[in-house]
């Protein structure tokens, strides 16, 4: 799973169909979390996301694999990229506010470009791919707006929650080199059903869903929603991304998160992009564009031109 140097466009354009499906995360969790504990509601997501998947899997003839070495990696994958970073930041959304956990979701890039620059020999981190992702957090910081950053300082372990989160999504990363030559449906599948597996005991112990109150349909639509487009399809997109160009990639779709937002809010409900959005999405496509690499390889490659014509 050797990450290309450059992300074709189809990959960009994947990777910003993931950030808007996982953009809904955030709001389906807001809504869903008052009512229902985040164990119960982390196992609910990754159960009907395995479910949905499971039918997916079995129309399309797809073979999946059964032995004890591939169970352990997907179990593996499901702690690291479910069960942990969803608990972590359902637990989290309880007492910050969404806007500041898009925010510490936001530095998923960066743990990633650590993780993978220590534990790796081909995705070592290059000093343009480091300033690329700082720009970008500092964009996300730009677009979600400074009042966001007003709840640093309070409700500390809930910020450490979101920030631990990001740290198990950069281990998952690592450890989906594993899966080369797996396809992206069956990776996604065999990592949904472990972490059902995993949390179904953690839910029942300490959540007793048995005892709750019946949910209100809002709640119910927005679990199934969370489960079906911003579990169940947005982890086929985060897997063909992950297999075709690398870990540090896959990860830059939390820079992608708020932008999207933003920007559906205003194609979509016609709100306005105001001077402070813009300035954030600029610096956030800046961000990109150095991490990418084809500017910068371009314009090196203009001024070697330039110099022996002189």
């Amino acid at each position: 799973m050797s990450a290309p140097k450059h992300m074709p466009a189809q990959d960009w354009l994947a990777l910003l169909l993931l950030s808007i499906l996982w953009g809904g995360t955030f709001l389906f969790a807001k809504i869903a979390v008052v009512e229902v504990p985040p164990f119960t509601l982390v196992f609910l997501r990754v159960l009907i996301a395995a479910a949905v998947l499971l039918v997916i899997l079995r129309v399309m003839g797809v073979p999946f694999p059964r032995t004890a070495t591939a169970w352990g990696a997907f179990f593996g994958m499901g702690l690291l990229n479910n069960a942990i970073p969803f608990s972590l930041i359902f637990i989290g959304q309880k007492d910050i506010s969404a806007g500041l956990a898009s925010i510490l979701n936001a530095t998923t890039p960066v743990f990633t470009v650590i993780v993978l620059h220590l534990f790796t020999q081909d995705e070592k981190a290059t000093a343009a791919k480091a300033v690329g992702v700082v720009l970008g957090v500092i964009g996300v910081v730009v677009l979600v707006g400074p009042d966001a950053l007003t709840g640093i300082g309070s409700a500390v372990a809930a910020q450490l929650a979101i920030l631990g989160a990001a740290v198990s999504y950069a281990f998952a990363l690592l450890w989906g080199r594993r899966f080369r030559g797996t396809p992206p449906l069956v990776i996604a599948t065999g990592q949904l059903c472990a972490a059902a597996a995993l949390m179904l005991p953690v839910a029942f112990i300490i959540d007793e869903p048995w005892t709750l109150p019946r949910a209100s349909m809002p709640t119910v639509l927005s679990i199934i929603a969370m489960a079906v487009f911003s579990t169940a399809l947005a982890y086929l997109l985060y897997f063909r991304i992950m297999v075709r160009a690398g870990g540090v990639n896959a990860a830059l779709v939390t820079l992608l998160i708020p932008g999207s937002a933003i920007l559906l809010g205003t194609l979509v409900l016609g709100e306005r992009l105001d001077l402070l959005d813009a300035a954030g999405l600029a610096i956030i496509l800046l961000g990109l564009i150095m991490i990418d690499g084809r500017a910068l390889t371009y314009l090196r490659g203009k001024q070697a031109s330039a110099a022996k014509q002189g």
